[in-house]
């Protein structure tokens, strides 16, 4: 494996262009600790080898809880860092890269209320009615860039490479869906995102590029637009997610910050909308964060969450997902912003604990599982087509019936030609 790395609005491989298809496993770690447990982390990394994902999103952390990686501010539990050593050794050996995250902005697995929590234990005098002091607390932020310093000076038990050097990492990501509240006069808190002076993101991005400069990193935000990008407010599910601290062109305009990512649950955050409605929100979303991300950032953009829940059945979320998938494959033949996406969340058999309504258990829905196939299919053919400078033109739509539709490489929208190389002019 090579580094990922980015460039402009790519990510590149040695050079070349890198598209991916990938998914959410948050529990790599977890199910690592207990020996007996690895085999749902074979199963998976096996599962998706085999559907051609690429990148898997999953925790750097459990602070405090059962079987804790970190038990205490600094102190680690050395048999569950061995299993997140595991977890990165058996993502190489089928060619998944990780994309790790070092904290949660919830309290599951800890997340910054621990870290408060933590601070109080400690004496320090924080706010005790809003965990938001994870980001203004000089002993919080001390202890999470701890925490970042011994995730990336980490030298691998099993295969005696510090994460620093590992390719097998695609990325770091600071934190899963941060947010902080607004205070009483609906302004958002100054200590978090919005002061330029202790502008969190930057503190700990910079930090962070410090210890290791060869990793992509990202925030980890959800996507809301705030006050800096009022043309795009309208894109927000609901007025409320411009109030939640962060915002998505502005909390991306940070140097040391490499590639943007956008999360998708419209049925949780319009639960009033039916799958119609739904559908119009959704790629109004995704649509206008690609744009923005390529005119505004001139970044990559991952879609590094995505999902409908279950109880919309099977045909509507293959909609759903085609309709994204759509998207990125188009972007990736024009060269455009965005790169990549991350299904949450997928899981082998035998792990019924761990579903949500929003889990898939790959081997037991072949209908997604097959939609997921092709798109890692049709994401080779366009890294393939601008490795060799070729061109890919429409023709017809397809006729038949929806199953033979189900074959081309549009899923059933388009015909595609190959043209030789020489062109460097791409159609869809």
């Amino acid at each position: 494996m090579g580094f990922v790395e980015r460039s402009g609005c790519q990510f590149t491989i040695n050079g070349e262009p890198f598209y991916f298809n990938g998914w959410n496993s948050y529990w790599l770690m977890a199910r690592s600790v207990d020996e007996a447990n690895r085999i749902n982390v074979q199963d998976m990394l096996k599962e998706a080898a085999g559907l051609g994902l690429t990148v898997c999103r999953t925790w750097a952390f459990n602070d405090a809880g059962y079987e804790a990686l970190q038990l205490s501010p600094g102190k680690y539990d050395e048999k569950v860092f061995q299993a997140l050593d595991y977890a990165i050794e058996q993502a190489k050996q089928y060619g998944i890269r990780l994309l790790l995250v070092f904290v949660n902005n919830w309290d599951d697995y800890g997340g910054k209320s621990q870290y408060c929590k933590w601070a109080r234990e400690a004496g320090v005098d924080v706010d005790t009615s809003t965990t938001d002091s994870f980001f203004s607390s000089p002993s919080t932020k001390d202890f999470y860039k701890a925490h970042i310093k011994a995730i990336v000076t980490r030298v691998n038990s099993i295969s005696g490479i510090p994460y620093s050097e590992d390719p097998t990492i695609f990325g770091w990501e600071l934190m899963n869906e941060p947010r902080c509240l607004a205070d009483k006069t609906g302004d958002l808190l100054q200590a978090c995102f919005e002061n330029a002076e202790k502008h969190w993101i930057e503190e700990m991005a910079n930090y962070v590029k410090s210890l290791d400069s060869k990793h992509l990193l990202t925030v980890g935000l959800e996507g809301f637009y705030g006050k800096s990008s009022p043309e795009s407010l309208v894109a927000n599910p609901q007025d409320w997610c411009q109030y939640l601290g962060c915002d998505f062109v502005r909390n991306h305009l940070v140097p040391s910050i490499d590639f943007a990512t956008i999360h998708a649950y419209h049925d949780a955050w319009r639960s009033d909308l039916d799958i119609t409605g739904l559908m119009k929100q959704f790629k109004r979303w995704v649509r206008m964060h690609a744009q923005d991300t390529e005119e505004k950032l001139q970044m990559p953009l991952v879609i590094a969450e995505f999902g409908l829940s279950n109880r919309f059945g099977v045909r509507c979320q293959r909609h759903m997902f085609k309709s994204l998938f759509d998207v990125v494959y188009e972007s990736s033949i024009l060269g455009g912003a965005a790169a990549g996406t991350m299904i949450w969340q997928l899981l082998p058999e035998g792990m019924d604990g761990f579903k949500d309504s929003y889990a898939i258990v790959a081997s037991q829905e072949p209908v997604i599982s097959k939609l997921l196939a092709l798109q890692s299919q049709r994401l080779k053919l366009a890294i393939e087509l601008h490795r060799t400078n070729q061109c890919l033109l429409v023709e017809d739509e397809v006729e038949g019936k929806e199953e033979e539709k189900e074959e081309s490489w549009l899923f059933g929208l388009k015909k595609l030609s190959i043209c030789g190389a020489g062109h460097n002019k791409y159609s869809i």
